[in-house]
């Protein structure tokens, strides 16, 4: 019988022992690590990274670590450190200066306010005779051109343009759509 190796082989018996229980530890424990990595990061292939990164130390100390029951707690706090080393070393996009590059636009409306007009203006479409409301539907709520209108309601161009500019006159004097354009001029 030969003697058991001795030197570098042995060595080597030993990394293969340990890489052995190391991913039997990483394929027992890894979907609960990814969760944790899951749980530091907002994208799961950062978190898969993360955990990637997180085990490669691990496996680096793996023969320093004692106490092998306590790896979890191990794996968990190289996950916090290189996130947290990550998170320093992350570029940041935001520069100083002296006026506000947010737009001064108009302020969005109330929605009850916007339904509140929404249905007072279909009120006054519903009050126009039939033909017109057809035309101001077809063309401003479905969007057509006036030729499209015209083709669909089987009337010219010229048919369309003249009934729709009777209606929007007709909706301009509504009564119950004046206190909503006042609000529209005011802003």
């Amino acid at each position: 019988m030969t003697p058991p190796p001795s030197g570098p082989v042995c060595a080597g018996a030993s990394q293969y022992a340990s890489y052995s229980t190391f991913s039997s530890y990483v394929r027992a424990r890894g979907p609960v690590l990814l969760r944790t990595a899951r749980s530091l990061t907002a994208n799961p292939c950062d978190a898969e990274d993360l955990l990637q990164t997180a085990l490669a130390k691990t496996f680096v100390a793996w023969e320093r670590i004692e106490d092998h029951r306590a790896l979890d707690g191990y794996v968990r706090r190289a996950l916090l450190n290189t996130r947290t080393s990550q998170w320093r070393k992350r570029k940041v996009d935001e520069f100083a200066c002296d006026e506000l590059p947010e737009p001064s636009g108009v302020p969005e409306p109330d929605p009850a306010e916007r339904q509140v007009l929404h249905d007072a203006m279909w009120r006054a479409v519903l009050k126009l005779p039939e033909r017109q409301r057809q035309m101001v539907v077809l063309r401003y709520y479905e969007d057509l051109s006036e030729a499209q209108t015209a083709e669909v309601l089987g009337v010219s161009v010229g048919t369309v343009k003249s009934a729709v500019s009777r209606a929007l006159g007709k909706l301009r004097e509504d009564p119950e759509l004046t206190p909503a354009r006042e609000e529209v001029s005011r802003k």
